[in-house]
């Protein structure tokens, strides 16, 4: 039987997200006859994850459905053991431990251990959800992702171009597997940015547009600027669209999505510690590759948790977001490679040529400081130039300055280091098996 594995990450309170992800796994259970493996990985305080155990022991059993929950403890057990049998001596098996497992939020990290450990309850696609997330519902019924990502993930593109709404095949990929399936988002912006928008339009234009790459006309920059971060609006759901294509990271979101396993058994996600949109390194390497992708419009209902309203929350994430933009300047000269290579980054199977990707990354680590740099400047600046509680975060960044910049460049050499390693790591998964269950 099909095994997938439908994972929520979690480090704050979510237990209605737990008791809605368990019916989405439930429906993909009982419509498609497949295992899943609802994996539920808490990084949540004490008491929130004494809440999180009480929710899960509630939820009805269902046929089909296993439920998996790891505290952090858990966790490193199974890691601890997957990296002690790929590594090849304790130094590299501490790094690689602390690279799965960083004792800070990392949004790439937390995907990586679902990747791993999905390799090793047998699955063949993982589906990710977010605890600040909910489902829309029609009539009444909930509004289920899950249902495109099952019926076109790893599935012959050509095979499927029939059933999608809309096809737009590059040449010569009609015989790949689609490797990508998502939808957006409605409701909030994923990005807690809107408050600069509002305040200052010039100088949210100013710090969105740093997370773009150099070349676009000064038109498509502006059309760019305008539609980052805000998904697909405020539209409800009114019937099913598809499109059959290679996605664009700028319309689906992380919230969303589920990933063929021959996609990230292959490659992981940066672990970039507290630093938003690296985990959308995998998109823009499907996109640029030209792999198949499934686009749909079951988008998941976006909202902000109190924590991010609070002003250590604030100020956590605005740091937070400052870090993704320093990372751009490294991960958009990999893109800039990766969109050249183009579809020649595959072998013959359709497969991710891993090893010339961790060369591009590795190279990216030599990148002329003057640029980050300059970027530093340009978000302090902005920062300031918003005033009131943005003076703080500028404040912050000036006292950080060093430390910023040699984050930015160490965690490209921290992601060099897992892609040397994860091909290792998801074979010793495999073999290790899942001894930890929830």
């Amino acid at each position: 039987m099909r095994r997938v594995c439908l994972t929520l990450p979690t480090h704050r309170a979510c237990t209605g997200t737990i008791t809605a992800i368990a019916e989405e796994a439930t429906y993909g259970a009982r419509e498609f006859g497949v295992e899943v493996h609802l994996l539920i990985l808490d990084s949540s305080p004490a008491p929130v994850l004494a809440e999180h155990r009480q929710a899960v022991a509630a939820l009805p059993g269902t046929p089909g459905v296993t439920v998996h929950h790891l505290d952090e403890g858990e966790q490193r057990t199974f890691l601890r053991e997957v990296t002690a049998r790929s590594a090849g001596n304790p130094s590299s098996a501490d790094r690689l431990l602390e690279l799965m497992l960083p004792s800070r939020v990392s949004y790439g990290a937390c995907t990586n251990r679902a990747f791993l450990i999905a390799q090793a309850l047998g699955c063949t696609s993982v589906h990710r959800r977010d605890s600040d997330s909910r489902y829309q519902y029609v009539d009444g019924d909930p509004v289920f992702p899950l249902h495109h990502e099952l019926t076109y993930l790893g599935q012959r593109a050509d095979d499927v171009r029939k059933s999608a709404t809309r096809s737009k095949l590059p040449p010569g990929s009609a015989d790949r597997r689609v490797a990508v399936a998502g939808g957006s988002f409605v409701g909030e912006m994923s990005v807690d940015v809107a408050e600069i928008r509002d305040l200052d339009p010039d100088t949210y234009g100013e710090l969105v547009g740093l997370s773009l790459p150099e070349g676009y006309p000064e038109i498509w920059r502006k059309h760019l600027i305008d539609a980052s971060f805000r998904g697909a609006g405020t539209a409800a759901f009114d019937g099913d669209r598809t499109a059959l294509a290679p996605i664009s990271p700028t319309q689906v979101d992380m919230c969303n999505i589920g990933f063929d396993h021959e996609l990230y058994s292959r490659v992981p996600l940066p672990p970039a510690p507290d630093t938003i949109g690296t985990d959308y390194f995998l998109l823009h390497l499907a996109h640029n590759t030209q792999l198949p992708g499934l686009r749909h419009n079951r988008h998941i209902v976006n909202f902000h948790t109190e924590e991010r309203r609070t002003d250590a929350g604030f100020l956590a994430y605005q740091v937070r977001f400052v870090k993704f933009l320093l990372a751009a300047a490294y991960l958009n000269t990999v893109y800039a490679r990766t969109t050249a290579s183009g579809d020649a980054l595959l072998d013959a199977e359709g497969r991710t040529r891993a090893s010339v990707v961790a060369g591009f990354v590795r190279d990216s680590v030599d990148l002329d400081r003057t640029e980050p740099v300059h970027r530093l400047d340009v978000i302090e600046g902005a920062y300031r130039r918003l005033g009131g509680r943005y003076t703080t975060v500028a404040d912050t960044l000036a006292d950080r300055r060093p430390r910023l910049l040699d984050e930015a460049r160490d965690d490209m050499a921290d992601f060099a280091h897992l892609m040397d390693h994860w091909e290792a790591l998801t074979g010793a998964s495999t073999e290790a098996g899942l001894a930890v269950t929830g």
